[in-house]
């Protein structure tokens, strides 16, 4: 009997899961997957980025689902996507230093693999290009783009386009086209992130056609994430980059009520203490969930959605609930995330549930800084 959608993610028998645990609903993850490709014209133009999840079985439910590029933010996440011979990984960073080697290191290491990676400087450029050269190989480049969020990139204008010639002239580079992350733009309103979200398209546009006016081919470009996919998955010829679509958390559900994606991982910690009357102390604290938010917002409890988040150390969470609460030492929560990408990475397994039973556990192993290479 399946139970009603309020206790999705309630679990048969939790007592086999040791607290605080990380758990994926896989069938909320398939269907989040179902949702994303449903929500955009080709599936050639998501290239979804795997920073959120960090596992191969994820990766390879969306290559199941014919979903071929990807986008990560470190080596590990790269050498975790060549492991399941994704087609197309995009590091979505500029390799400086030892990294450098590494880049170079997993391209040799995965021939299946296409792999491609970040510039906005002429030094790391120059560096990049005479590694591939060194080593026989051909680099991918994305121009990253400064559309904003004054992070990384170059901002698109005459020094941009001298990069950018300058790496179709480079040997060892394969130039590809123009990367734009447009993480400050995150407003709850829709309104207002398609207002500033069609400024920096009209910004990427503009500079993709000057491009093509100097007699160059024609750039690819990926751009935005999950707060702007709505926005630019109607249009054609832009690739998507959403992540935290495939395990959805509280702070997006609240956010951007127009996206229809499903929590599909929570976080479960036991009372441990009875602190008195009106408080339970639990066994989540900093290393158990993303701290970087004010106390009141880390996590949400689906099964005492009125608690409030009074105390928190490394190990220990205390809950205001009230007098006659009723909890008593060992009951379970169930904890939505506030910022899933960063909890799940304080994690080294998720355990799955499907039909309300656990079935396994999945290694979140593109969480190390190494994982080979």
């Amino acid at each position: 009997m399946t139970k009603p959608d309020k206790d999705w993610f309630l679990i048969a028998d939790p007592s086999q899961l040791d607290t605080p645990a990380l758990v994926f609903y896989k069938d909320r993850i398939a269907e989040n997957i179902s949702i994303l490709k449903e929500s955009i014209s080709e599936v050639s133009r998501l290239r979804p980025h795997v920073k959120t999840h960090k596992t191969r079985e994820i990766t390879l439910l969306m290559l199941d689902a014919g979903i071929t590029k990807f986008k990560c933010a470190t080596i590990a996440e790269a050498e975790m996507l060549g492991s399941c011979k994704a087609p197309d990984v995009l590091l979505a960073y500029q390799p400086v230093g030892p990294k450098i080697a590494r880049f170079i290191a997993l391209i040799k290491a995965f021939p299946a693999t296409q792999f491609s990676c970040l510039v906005d400087n002429e030094e790391s450029l120059k560096a990049i290009a005479g590694a591939a050269v060194s080593a026989g190989v051909e680099v991918g480049l994305f121009l990253d783009l400064n559309v904003g969020m004054n992070r990384t990139g170059i901002s698109p204008g005459e020094k941009a386009m001298a990069l950018y010639k300058m790496a179709g002239k480079e040997k060892g580079i394969r130039l590809i086209g123009l990367h734009a992350y447009d993480g400050h733009i995150h407003d709850s309103s829709f309104f207002i992130r398609k207002v500033n979200g069609s400024l920096v398209l009209d910004m990427i546009l503009k500079f993709q056609q000057e491009i093509i006016a100097a007699e160059m081919p024609k750039p690819v470009i990926v751009a935005g994430g999950t707060p702007t996919f709505p926005l630019y998955a109607p249009l054609e010829d832009l690739e998507c980059s959403p992540g935290t679509f495939v395990l959805w958390d509280k702070g997006y559900q609240d956010a951007f009520a127009e996206q229809e994606f499903l929590a599909a991982a929570l976080v479960l910690t036991r009372v441990i203490s009875l602190t008195d009357d009106t408080k339970i102390t639990v066994d989540l604290g900093h290393k158990s969930v993303a701290a970087e938010n004010v106390l009141g917002r880390r996590v949400f409890f689906l099964n005492a959605p009125d608690a409030q988040m009074v105390g928190q150390s490394e190990e220990h969470l205390v809950l205001y609930l009230g007098a006659n609460h009723g909890f008593k030492i060992g009951d379970v929560l169930y904890g939505l995330p506030i910022h899933i990408c960063p909890t799940v990475a304080l994690y080294g397994q998720a355990n799955i549930v499907e039909e309300a039973r656990v079935t396994g556990v999945w290694d979140i192993v593109a969480r190390e800084r190494k994982i080979t290479i």
